[in-house]
């Protein structure tokens, strides 16, 4: 089964998310935010296929995150999904500068996040898709 880590701070926003990534054949792993998912990483023996990082979270943020799990050659080739509420154009810049892989803005749909998971998963080659349940 594939694996995404789930890191935001609103307990509801990695609830919807989580239940979703259940439904479509994935392990779901949770962190609160930037902090815990650095964390998380750094213990984990086996690496997420992808991850979604919410924007605005405590203690570190999404941009500084996924700067840092970029920067670690452990953790570079992750797939990562931003979902935020800050959709402006200079904030999906932001977070495409940083290294996300698609940016997905709150609200969304939970199939879309679901296919954008799977299509950036796919450019790393990440996870084995057939056994995924189709959305």
């Amino acid at each position: 089964m594939p694996r995404v880590l789930v890191v935001d701070d609103t307990a509801s926003i990695r609830f919807l998310i989580r239940t979703n990534m259940e439904l479509a054949g994935f392990e779901v792993d949770e962190a609160v935010d930037g902090v815990d998912c650095l964390d998380i990483l750094s213990k984990a023996l086996v690496m997420p296929d992808a991850i979604t990082v919410d924007v605005m979270m405590p203690r570190m943020d999404g941009v500084s995150t996924v700067t840092a799990i970029r920067a670690n050659p452990r953790t570079r080739n992750i797939a990562i999904v931003m979902v935020s509420t800050q959709g402006h154009p200079a904030d999906i810049q932001r977070g495409l500068r940083a290294g996300v892989d698609a940016y997905v803005t709150k609200p969304f749909d939970p199939d879309f996040l679901i296919l954008t998971v799977l299509d950036v998963m796919s450019r790393y080659g990440s996870g084995d898709e057939s056994s995924i349940k189709s959305t």
